[in-house]
């Protein structure tokens, strides 16, 4: 699998501070695929707006029986914090959200996280009505590489003749798709910059189809 510098944490913090069972069947992937955000980052100098995207593959069966189970896997690519922008120190992220919904037509078995590197505290899943929530601790330090965990959902096929589609939770600032906390070191100390972000637009990770 190629890998590709994530825009994830470089964007947000730049913006922040300028202003501004295994199936049978073929696996239907979005090599390379982009998460687009709008994102609305609350900072010691007002709210600021920006847009980002992040990198992702993800992996789903082209076709399955009705009343099967099938995984989804969601890949975020690594990334790179950057240590200072334009002067200023970026000492860490914390609390890192990254939630993605229970497509309709099906139903969720089960979902685990693997892997992950340079991310502090343990990630763990949080699971509530048909989004499922990625959550990252950290801290994540300023300088420093990481690679968010692998989702892998276990999801039951609904009706025959429909289309089962993936995709990032999230329709508005006030009900984001990712949010984080980034810390600044400022000339007066550290202030910390809520972001909160939604998928605009949406786009569809799989598509698989229920026969």
């Amino acid at each position: 699998m190629a890998t590709q510098r994530s825009h994830l944490a470089l964007g947000l913090v730049v913006l922040l501070l300028a202003g501004t069972t295994t199936p049978a069947a073929a696996t239907n992937q979005t090599p390379a695929g982009e998460l687009p955000y709008a994102c609305r980052a609350q900072t010691p100098m007002g709210d600021k707006h920006f847009r980002f995207r992040e990198n992702v593959r993800a992996t789903a069966p082209r076709q399955i029986l009705a009343g099967a189970t099938f995984p989804v896997v969601v890949d975020l690519e690594p990334g790179e914090v950057p240590s200072e922008i334009r002067g200023f120190r970026l000492r860490e992220l914390r609390d890192l959200s990254l939630r993605f919904r229970v497509p309709a037509n099906s139903q969720l078995t089960s979902a685990r996280l693997t892997g992950g590197a340079g991310i502090g505290a343990a990630p763990y899943l949080e699971v509530s009505g048909d989004v499922v929530t990625i959550k990252v601790p950290g801290p994540i330090a300023g300088g420093s590489r990481y690679q968010l965990p692998k989702l892998t959902m276990w999801l039951v096929a609904g009706r025959a003749g429909t289309t089962i589609e993936t995709g990032p939770a999230g329709t508005s600032h006030d009900d984001p798709g990712l949010t984080l906390v980034a810390r600044i070191k400022i000339a007066f100390g550290t202030v910390k910059a809520p972001a909160a972000c939604h998928p605009d637009p949406a786009p569809i990770l799989t598509r698989t189809q229920v026969r």
